[in-house]
């Protein structure tokens, strides 16, 4: 069994720890506030302090990139953490594992594969899509060893409430109230499972064959808002949700006091159009599935 750092013990993070403590192996979480699931080595520290960050990976096997800061800080916090995560990797020898997403690629037309460019123009999306440029650099030249695997928006259990079949979604489905939605209920969209983000961190980590490029995280076929809420509705034996959108317009006046709804503008593309993410690449080098999405949707339930 091998050692294991995961940064950042959030939606990913936990379910990351977690299951490589199952599989036996030594599992470090660090956060800044020293927090992580139960039996793993807990840590404080600023990520962005390149060699506590380095004193901590010190023997690691794989070091897990899962922080997330909030979106409206991503300009100045992402650059100092990332570079962090470099200089531990090349210092320690760990593979260097990355929780990307989809964000780089910008609009698309048809489904996202790994080899789309990187084009978004957002100064957001740059951010990240250096963070994975630098890090490929780094690779090639023989520095460190690097992957980036991506999902599209997360959903299961351990889901926070900004995501979008998080707390604002369940709750009122599961008080049978309307719903109500900041984008349009019928566009067909990629939901990633969370347990398969996880799988596919530690697949990424540990198996050579997926270095030195990134991946999609298995995923199921693409529902709409609509669809989900139905399918929920069948598996609790329950009459389909009520949904309904709340205009545009509303949704912006809403950001003058909300820092993360002021942010949806960027994202509002992948729900205005189908957005569909293509993880055939994984599936077939790998030979692992995503979770059945009733399966997934059932669990998402419970929990």
């Amino acid at each position: 069994m091998g050692k294991h750092v995961v940064v950042g013990s959030g939606q990913v993070g936990t379910h990351l720890a977690t299951k490589l403590l199952a599989q036996g192996h030594e599992v470090t979480v660090v956060t800044r506030s020293g927090s992580g699931p139960a039996g793993v080595h807990k840590v404080a520290a600023d990520v962005a302090d390149m060699a506590r960050l380095t004193e901590v990976a010190k023997g690691a096997d794989v070091l897990y990139n899962c922080v997330n800061p909030q979106y409206h800080r991503w300009l100045t916090d992402w650059p100092p953490m990332a570079a962090s995560f470099l200089g531990a990797a090349e210092a320690t020898g760990a593979v260097l594992v990355i929780l990307g997403n989809l964000y780089p690629y910008g609009p698309v037309k048809g489904p996202m594969t790994e080899d789309l460019p990187l084009a978004s123009a957002t100064p957001k999306a740059q951010v990240r899509a250096k963070i994975w440029k630098d890090a490929l650099a780094a690779h090639k030249v023989g520095r460190i060893r690097a992957t980036e695997v991506r999902g599209s928006d997360y959903f299961g259990p351990g889901a926070t409430d900004q995501s979008h079949l998080g707390g604002r979604f369940l709750v009122p489905f599961r008080a049978g109230k309307t719903i109500q939605l900041v984008f349009p209920a019928d566009i067909p969209h990629s939901w990633t499972y969370l347990p398969d983000v996880a799988d596919a961190l530690i697949v990424a980590g540990t198996d050579e064959r997926a270095w030195g490029r990134p991946w999609h995280v298995p995923t199921s076929d693409p529902l709409s808002f609509r669809q989900i809420g139905e399918r929920m509705a069948a598996i609790e034996g329950r009459p389909a949700p009520k949904l309904a959108t709340l205009p545009w317009p509303l949704v912006q006046a809403m950001g003058l006091f909300s820092p993360m709804v002021r942010e949806l503008k960027h994202v509002r593309y992948q729900f205005t159009a189908p957005y569909v993410l293509d993880s055939s690449a994984f599936q077939r080098t790998f030979d692992v599935a995503p979770t059945p999405i009733d399966e997934a949707l059932a669990a998402t339930l419970k929990a």
